[in-house]
């Protein structure tokens, strides 16, 4: 049976005693996001409501974004992608299990240098593709002619944050590109592998994971 989501006790602000809140709408207070499954319109418009609450609440602290999904919608992912762009505070992406596809475009979307993927993590980039293949032949020629276009525009995105030549990328994309976390980094996906983070501050605060970690 589903365990269905924990509950935790916490204190809002304003508040003489701590109350029992679901898990996730703690994390979501203490800034920390999850995309842990297919991006589609409903986890879309709920990312970035959040992403844009946060930043009116506070636009200088940092928005942490932990990445477990295989992929989606393509318009979905770039509603992500240019809300992190747009919200005034940095945006921690963390992978954490798989970014595949658009996953991979929203990690890339992060601050740069706070852009992480944890030791087991896998990153996979390739072409969008279509989902309206079953349209009639005038539609379906209109949808290739702006596919090619977001494609262009999606591969320029990745060559300007990873620093890879257009054509390096573009090639890349032509096939399913699965990466290790150290590959990621070395391709100029993430920054830091989430090992070099835990020996960098072992002796010291966590400093990469949001302020309510720091007590734990």
């Amino acid at each position: 049976m589903p365990i269905g989501v924990p509950k935790v006790p916490y204190r809002i602000p304003g508040d003489e005693e701590a109350t029992w809140v679901d898990l996730y709408n703690v994390m979501y207070r203490e800034r920390t996001l999850f995309l842990g499954q297919e991006i589609r319109c409903e986890i879309t418009n709920h990312i970035t409501g959040l992403m844009v609450y946060l930043s009116i609440e506070d636009g200088i602290s940092d928005i942490f974004l932990f990445i477990n999904s295989p992929g989606g919608w393509l318009i979905s992912g770039m509603a992500i992608f240019d809300t992190m762009q747009t919200v005034t505070p940095d945006i921690y992406t963390i992978c954490l299990g798989i970014a595949a596809s658009m996953a991979s475009f929203i990690l890339l979307g992060g601050e740069p240098t706070k852009r992480i993927a944890f030791p087991h993590a896998r990153i996979m980039l390739h072409q969008p593709a279509s989902a309206y293949y079953r349209a009639r032949t005038p539609e379906f020629l209109l949808e290739v002619e702006e596919l090619h276009k977001v494609r262009e525009m999606i591969t320029r995105v990745y060559a300007v944050r990873t620093g890879k030549p257009f054509w390096v990328v573009s090639e890349d994309m032509e096939r399913d590109v699965f990466m290790s976390a150290d590959e990621a980094k070395a391709y100029g996906l993430v920054d830091i592998v989430g090992d070099e983070m835990i020996d960098k501050h072992c002796d010291t605060d966590p400093v990469w994971f949001p302020e309510m970690f720091k007590d734990w």
